[in-house]
């Protein structure tokens, strides 16, 4: 509402241009560093523990530095691509502070998911997000978007300064390591974190080359309204997928050599996020066009089209993510690099035939396709690395909740909004009621989560029927 869609726009291109240079400067070190200190707690090392820590902080530095650098020297082309002029190639330079800043904070970030202290990360998540929510309102009501930068580098710091403040919680034992034997156990960490880096940084060339070709066709303001649509269906997905993330990796590493649990893990895992991710996908679709009114204005209403899209790709990530993290676990770095490329080269050319024949709609469709041919992809690879397959309770759900998204995107693309209202209402209602029931068969009534639910007035009754 402050800044409209061009600084909404503005905003994605700063940080895309930023998430580029920090995959390039950060050697996927963060990602790695996750399964180096989960695995030594797995193993109950405390001297290994002690100097993981301490080799991923120093690299985390190290890493932070050499993204200042990169910032500074690739300023100018990048101000170049995305703004198609070089008057902002110093901001994008000043910028690089925020890898600094970020790198570290993601060092200390590492130790607390390695160590499983899910309730320490959650915890870091929501201070993060308050603070910086207040932050990006009181200097956007005040400086508009003059205030983008100074937002960008302010928060990073208050991320770093909390992420300092939560890593003291965590008993870390100490080890005593010279800085030559650290720059020689840093390749433990560079080898995985290669693969991390690589799929990174396609990610992010993806991105922002997507963003790129889509502000020279539309503008600033075009990109404001993929933007929207993507950041609502982004933060639908980073609530599920984090929260499943923050202990389902670091278990999965601790088993790595146990086919069998993997594979059953991950089906455990698949289950929860089609049960977490379903009710919130629907909901999605059916208020699509009051969700973007609400968060953002009238101005951004092309974006409830591409966020219906942008919702059926994320179901294919959903249930997809799982999957990609068998490769992590087994240590496949070759196969984790060669399969992402694979996806983002698909995606990027799909981007390029969907602008030039859909318009803005055709990067949200080409989103949708890729996830659905990247599950597939993924469940070969998976096969093949554990001979892992869908059991039948999620096959089953996969198959109830494939109906359910179709017939409610049908109804929202084609029906009048009275019919969609009373039918997709229902359909949401339904689906909810389903699904935390079936969550707390699965959970067990004794589990905290359960109770909360089953005290819901009419709701939890109906649950316990």
């Amino acid at each position: 509402m402050l800044l409209g869609p061009s600084g909404i726009g503005l905003i994605s291109l700063y940080q895309s241009a930023m998430a580029l240079t920090g995959m390039i400067s950060g050697l996927g070190i963060v990602p790695s560093g996750v399964r180096q200190v989960a695995e030594a707690k797995g193993l109950g090392d405390q001297d290994r523990i002690g100097r993981t820590v301490r080799i991923l902080w120093r690299t985390c530095w190290l890493t932070g530095f050499l993204g200042v650098i990169l910032s500074a020297a690739l300023a100018r082309p990048i101000s170049e691509w995305i703004f198609g002029n070089t008057e902002r190639a110093w901001l994008v330079g000043l910028l690089g502070l925020t890898l600094l800043m970020g790198s570290i904070s993601g060092g200390q970030s590492a130790v607390i998911q390695g160590m499983r202290r899910i309730g320490d990360l959650a915890r870091l998540n929501i201070f993060s997000a308050i603070t910086g929510t207040l932050i990006s309102v009181g200097f956007y009501s005040f400086m508009g978007e003059q205030g983008i930068v100074p937002v960008l580098l302010i928060m990073a710091a208050v991320n770093m300064i909390i992420s300092l403040w939560m890593v003291k919680r965590v008993s870390i034992p100490y080890a005593k390591i010279t800085w030559r034997e650290t720059i020689g156990e840093t390749w433990n960490l560079i080898s995985l974190g290669l693969a991390f880096m690589w799929s990174g940084l396609l990610l992010a060339g993806f991105d922002l080359g997507a963003r790129g070709l889509i502000t020279q066709g539309y503008g600033t303001e075009g990109n404001g309204i993929y933007q929207a649509a993507w950041a609502i269906s982004g933060v639908f997905a980073g609530f599920i997928l984090e929260a499943m993330g923050a202990d389902f990796y670091p278990r999965l590493t601790a088993v790595a050599n146990d086919n069998e649990q993997i594979n059953k893990i991950v089906n455990e895992q698949t289950e929860i996020g089609i049960l977490l991710a379903l009710p919130g996908l629907l909901t999605t679709l059916v208020l699509s066009e009051w969700i973007i009114r609400i968060f953002y204005t009238t101005e951004f209403g092309e974006a409830a089209s591409l966020l219906q899209w942008f919702v059926l790709g994320i179901f294919g990530k959903v249930i997809s993510w799982p999957l990609g993290f068998i490769q992590l676990a087994k240590g496949a770095s070759l196969c984790f690099a060669v399969t992402e490329t694979v996806a983002v080269g698909i995606h990027f050319i799909m981007v390029l035939v969907g602008l030039k024949w859909l318009g803005l709609s055709g990067v949200a469709i080409a989103f949708a396709v890729l996830y659905g041919l990247y599950t597939i992809g993924m469940l070969v690879v998976a096969f093949r690395l554990t001979r892992f397959h869908w059991c039948k309770e999620v096959f089953e759900l996969f198959s109830i909740a494939v109906v359910l998204i179709f017939i409610t995107f049908l109804l929202v693309r084609l029906a009048p909004e009275c019919i969609l209202r009373i039918i997709g209402a229902g359909i949401v209602a339904g689906t909810s009621l389903y699904c935390l029931r079936q969550l707390t068969i699965r959970l067990g009534t004794d589990h905290r989560i359960c109770k909360m639910i089953l005290r819901i007035p009419l709701v939890g009754e109906r649950i316990a029927k």
